[in-house]
């Protein structure tokens, strides 16, 4: 078990840069005694943020670590991987990788963030290709989906191997301790589906993992599954797609409310109600994607995270670290393995 627990931060990337992460760092540092910060990127910008109450637990409780290199969104990935060697993001990877940190944390371009780790970090023995994993909310909790973008093409092993990590990434967030897994389909019968999202039914089942079958779109929701497999294509165009459905219901909520005084003051009057509603399902509480099978733990923020957000996600490699998750895969991996 951590005694200390080692997060390396890009602070530079994504669309906020400092302004978000800074202040995540700062909520991060309050939350979590057992925390110690890297913070990767511009001294000045970062130190300016900083309140002096802070500044005080430097070397305590964090440090920086000074470059004004970064990785922007629009970068070409492979030009950017070869050409910044000083990058805030390649530093943090690093930190990882040199058993500096034991997590990173970026809000960076999402391909060159996949990249470097693969190329820093390699991938756990017995997983072919690391997978994007995040979390949704449901009826009743959560449940975790992946691939989401890694890997737009895949194989029934792939498949199987990104169950085998989701299902040890629920058990490490202490959220359950056998998931149940769905494997996303066009229905949940038998025959459906092309051969590869079938042979991978098929060995998911034959695992000890806790296999429900397959799972449509309609029904991720329902409660009943802690984990869901497709392949990053799929499961791209499905985050996207839940990702423009909540825009259009809060358009039209916040139309509907004020289209006259009547209607204002319904909204007045059922305040406390969407207040609830929108504590339930805002998105910023679910940030933090894992990029699952590496031998390390990087967490991926969305590029337009607010610092709310981007603290989720440190919170997401915090808690990664300190319930061993590297250790809950490479086990279920060799458990699996033995059995086949």
């Amino acid at each position: 078990m951590h005694q200390k627990i080692t997060i390396a931060l890009d602070m530079m990337s994504g669309d906020h840069g400092t302004s978000s992460s800074a202040p995540a760092a700062i909520d991060s540092l309050n939350k979590f005694n057992d925390i110690f910060l890297i913070l990767i990127g511009d001294e000045d910008q970062i130190n300016s943020l900083l309140s002096e109450k802070i500044k005080k637990l430097e070397g305590i409780k964090y440090k920086i670590i000074h470059t004004k290199e970064y990785i922007s969104m629009n970068d070409d990935i492979v030009s950017a991987i070869r050409s910044k060697k000083k990058s805030s993001m390649r530093l943090a990877v690093n930190a990882v990788k040199n058993k500096e940190a034991d997590a990173c944390v970026s809000a960076g371009n999402t391909g060159a963030l996949m990249a470097l780790s693969k190329i820093i970090l390699k991938t756990i023995p017995g997983i072919d290709r690391p997978a994007i994993c995040g979390s949704l909310p449901t009826k009743t909790s959560q449940f975790h989906m992946l691939d989401l973008g890694a890997n737009v093409e895949c194989s029934a092993k792939h498949l199987y191997e990104f169950a085998i990590m989701g299902s040890a990434l629920v058990q490490s967030l202490n959220l359950k301790t056998k998931p149940v897994i769905g494997l996303l389909n066009i229905g949940s019968e038998d025959f459906k589906g092309n051969e590869t999202i079938k042979t991978a039914g098929q060995l998911i089942q034959k695992s000890n993992l806790n296999y429900a079958g397959f799972v449509e779109g309609d029904d991720m929701f329902n409660g009943k599954f802690d984990v869901i497999v497709t392949d990053g294509f799929a499961g791209n165009i499905a985050l996207k797609s839940i990702e423009g459905v909540a825009k259009v219901i809060s358009h039209f909520i916040k139309k509907e409310f004020t289209k006259n005084i009547f209607t204002k003051l319904s909204a007045l009057i059922s305040l406390p109600v969407m207040k609830s509603f929108k504590n339930k399902v805002d998105p910023r509480k679910y940030n933090g994607a894992s990029l699952l099978g590496l031998q390390g733990i990087v967490v991926k923020s969305h590029g337009g995270a607010d610092s709310l957000a981007f603290s989720q996600a440190i919170e997401t490699a915090y808690y990664e670290v300190k319930n061993e998750l590297l250790e809950k895969i490479d086990s279920l991996i060799q458990s699996e393995l033995s059995n086949e």
